[in-house]
């Protein structure tokens, strides 16, 4: 009797500082690359993985969610306890588990948030460097708030995709966004059906220009309507953003982060 084919999803949490993407790559260190060593080492064979949202370098993530197919019986302990033995202290699975062979991380997802996070404050930190974008001026979080709401919907983003973005559409959908303050810690959070290229990023860094002006979502809503990069704010640092977590239709059952799963110590990781 031939070996039984097997799909198994996992959640992946990583500070992606010292890495150069999600995404393997020819000449540099990449979180794929990792992940792929340490659950091949316990399969026993090589293993290929699919993840949710292929982060850039800098990007960290609590939820990014992957799949792989083996033939190698494991139970979701080993995975998870196994393969984190041999992955550096900067990844970790969180959870893994048998899904049905329907289940794709990437297409079978119906929504992805991102929390961009920044410390606002006079005195940089020494500790959240690598964590957090530094914006030593004050921020108006509630012109920020309101400035996000011009951008849900479904609308074209051109606005806000580098020139190296390869979809070959600009158009997402926005459900939920929100600015808000804890402390000296200021949280954007966005969920959508799926981003542009540097997407977050370059909305992050245009609510940080629009909230200075009379009225700053007016303001947002000329930038969207523009569809112009050149219209948009600067793109913020990698440092801050975070692939939160990503739903699947609930027969999936993947966990979303902070379900049986911890979320790293985060700051502001208590925002729900």
């Amino acid at each position: 009797m031939g070996r039984i084919r097997r799909r198994v999803a996992a959640v992946v949490e990583y500070d992606g500082t010292d890495f150069a993407g999600w995404q393997s790559q020819a000449h540099a260190g990449a979180i794929q690359d990792a992940v792929q060593d340490a659950l091949s080492f316990v399969a026993g064979q090589k293993i290929a993985v699919v993840c949710a949202g292929r982060t850039d370098r800098g990007v960290h993530a609590i939820g990014q969610v992957i799949h792989f197919d083996t033939d190698a019986a494991r139970s979701a302990r080993a995975w998870v306890l196994g393969a984190n033995t041999k992955l550096p202290p900067t990844i970790a699975l969180q959870w893994a588990g048998e899904v049905d062979e329907s289940f794709h991380a990437r297409h079978s997802a119906v929504r992805r948030t991102y929390r961009y996070c920044i410390l606002n404050r006079s005195a940089r930190s020494a500790l959240q460097r690598t964590r957090t974008a530094w914006i030593h001026r004050p921020l108006d979080v509630p012109a920020m708030d309101r400035a996000a709401q011009a951008l849900i919907g479904e609308h074209d983003f051109s606005a806000f995709r580098s020139v190296e973005c390869q979809s070959p559409t600009p158009v997402r959908r926005i459900e939920r966004v929100s600015v808000r303050r804890a402390g000296d810690y200021v949280w954007i959070e966005l969920t959508a059906n799926a981003y542009l290229h540097h997407m977050v990023r370059n909305i992050a860094g245009t609510l940080l220009e629009v909230q200075k002006q009379a009225d700053p979502a007016a303001a947002m809503a000329r930038v969207l309507a523009g569809r112009d990069r050149r219209l948009a704010g600067m793109t913020a640092p990698a440092a801050g953003l975070y692939l939160w977590r990503v739903d699947y239709p609930p027969p999936h059952r993947i966990p979303p982060p902070g379900d049986g799963m911890t979320s790293g110590g985060v700051p502001g990781s208590g925002l729900i």
